[in-house]
């Protein structure tokens, strides 16, 4: 996945937006801008999010900090930007997990992910890698698989996002194994138990694999794609490890609370797009692994509207539950 190539015109369609009151670009914003990210810092969304609450600062002339409001799979830090005055100040850059995620395995939420927001725009898209220790005699995914098959149960993976602990289970599924999942309250908290040996492996999203991987603490046995992913291109791809089932991607984007004015919502659109067309940005997120990817805030709802049901077909055929 050729995460350089945007999609120009979902850019061009953004930055040709005409604010209708020219006076209203020179009032917001009139303080400082809180984004909240449901994810602990270190996170792969609070990574990228600290990047763009930068370039956005920047843009803007006010302070844009990043308010972690990590644990209960989102759920607190969801509620809490679905209760947020309306007025621009507040926002919510989330991921998968809250608006598409926990829909499939909540019967209730205290927020509702496509009525409780204003879609702002994507942000990016994350593929899955498998990982193992770096000196773990487990070479390839069909080691992996065949280790496990051999031992069911009695191996143990870790989970610090639902998103992963899902892909993790799709991986099980289609490969005909099982292992115990254990959960943490982010991915990385999870990498001292990986290189102790606790844990035989991880799936976690590419960006914080590839700072394992180019670190030399984890070995990347294969990606959840078709293709490779060209942040991570040594790893191969499922289909080139044999589990052709094996697909499964997360991504990020930006909301607002609901009654956000439509005028700020097109305001804050035009201007991630612009941030995110920034070369020093582009730079930090190519170190980080890949470039953003945005959207008009119609698209964006439009893709929410579709994940949850592609992510609730997912849990459904994997039948995962809460603990």
């Amino acid at each position: 996945m050729d995460r350089r190539l945007f999609n120009k015109g979902l850019v061009t369609s953004s930055l040709g937006l005409v604010l209708p009151n020219a006076s209203f670009g020179q009032t917001w914003p009139e303080s400082r801008v809180n984004i909240i990210v449901p994810f602990p810092a270190g996170a792969a969304t609070d990574i990228t999010g600290r990047v763009i609450a930068a370039k956005l600062s920047q843009m803007w002339g006010q302070a844009v900090t990043i308010d972690n409001r990590g644990g209960g799979n989102g759920i607190p830090g969801a509620e809490a930007a679905a209760r947020s005055k309306p007025d621009g100040h507040h926002l919510f850059l989330t991921s998968a997990m809250t608006h598409a995620v926990n829909p499939a395995l909540y019967p209730k939420l205290p927020y509702r992910p496509i009525e409780d927001f204003e879609a702002i725009s994507l942000f990016g898209k994350l593929s899955f890698v498998v990982l193992v220790r770096a000196d773990s005699p487990i070479k390839t995914l069909g080691d992996l698989t065949a280790l496990l098959q051999s031992e069911p149960d009695k191996h143990s993976f870790g989970a610090g996002s639902l998103p992963a602990r899902i892909a993790s289970e799709l991986y099980l599924q289609q490969a005909q194994a099982s292992a115990r999942a254990i959960g943490y309250k982010s991915n990385p908290q999870a990498f001292p138990d990986l290189l102790s040996g606790l844990l035989s492996f991880m799936t976690i999203d590419t960006t914080n694999g590839r700072l394992q991987i180019d670190g030399g603490k984890m070995r990347g046995l294969a990606v959840s794609l078709p293709t490779r992913d060209n942040l991570i291109p040594k790893v191969p791809s499922a289909i080139e490890a044999g589990l052709t089932g094996f697909q499964i991607w997360t991504w990020t984007g930006f909301y607002a609370p609901k009654g956000t004015p439509k005028e700020i919502i097109r305001k804050i659109n035009k201007d991630i797009v612009t941030a995110c067309t920034d070369p020093l940005v582009l730079k930090r997120f190519d170190g980080l692994g890949g470039a953003p990817i945005t959207s008009t805030p119609e698209e964006f709802a439009a893709f929410t509207v579709a994940e949850i049901e592609r992510w609730g077909k997912i849990i459904r055929s994997t039948n995962v539950k809460l603990d």
